[in-house]
């Protein structure tokens, strides 16, 4: 539909300007503004502006329970930009908070669109459970590739939070049995791979994202069968 496309949209948008919005507070909590803040000042501004005018237009035709998710989201997103502000984006807590903030897209775009509130739902949680097994285990693959101390149960405990979040959730019919399948595979192979030899950032990178993709095509293809 026209809302959750606009919504979508809007998502990628929030996506390009956090660059830009990221320079401006880096640079106005260190007290200083340059002719780079200038210029990232100005293309956030624009960026932030087409957004909200599609979050409008989204409005005017959607289900106005899409707020809900995103207003949840919020305070997830803040605490992203607020290490962002700190040069401190690549610490767990703010890569996490983003990734499961940013996953409410996925609820806000059914509810748009009418979807009911469970099943909605149930698309974050499978966002959110990918983001929550993917992050800390390449974080400890890359630590691991790059002899710094690391810890396995960091991951396994991902993978198990991850695994536990989408089994609740098609307990409660939230979450498609396939996608929680998938997340299941993932996070087997993960505590495997996590104790093999250590691969390259690059491959790590590749190889998470190519799960990534697998797990929204099964969702997806689980939802619309």
């Amino acid at each position: 539909s026209w809302p959750g496309l606009s919504l979508g949209v809007a998502a990628m948008l929030a996506f390009l300007a956090r660059t830009p919005l990221k320079l401006v507070l880096v640079d106005g909590w260190r007290g200083r503004w340059l002719p780079r803040t200038t210029v990232a000042a100005r293309v956030a501004g624009v960026e932030l502006v087409v957004l909200a005018t599609l979050v409008v237009a989204a409005a005017l035709a959607a289900d106005a329970r899409f707020w809900w998710p995103l207003l949840v989201a919020a305070p997830l997103v803040a605490i992203e930009l607020w290490f962002d502000m700190r040069s401190r984006s690549r610490r767990l807590v703010p890569e996490l908070a983003g990734t499961v903030g940013i996953g409410s897209v996925a609820a806000a775009i059914a509810l748009a669109d009418g979807v009911e509130t469970r099943p909605a739902l149930g698309l974050w949680i499978v966002v959110a459970a990918r983001a929550a097994a993917a992050i800390p285990y390449a974080r400890t693959q890359v630590f691991r590739t790059r002899g710094r101390p690391n810890h396995l149960w960091h991951s396994d405990l991902a993978q198990a939070i991850a695994a536990l979040a989408v089994t609740v959730g098609w307990l409660v019919d939230a979450v498609p049995r396939a996608a929680a399948i998938a997340i299941a595979v993932v996070a087997v192979f993960n505590v495997a791979a996590v104790r093999a030899a250590p691969r390259p950032a690059k491959i790590i990178g590749f190889q998470q994202m190519f799960f990534g993709f697998a797990v929204v095509i099964v969702t997806a293809i689980a939802v619309l069968a």
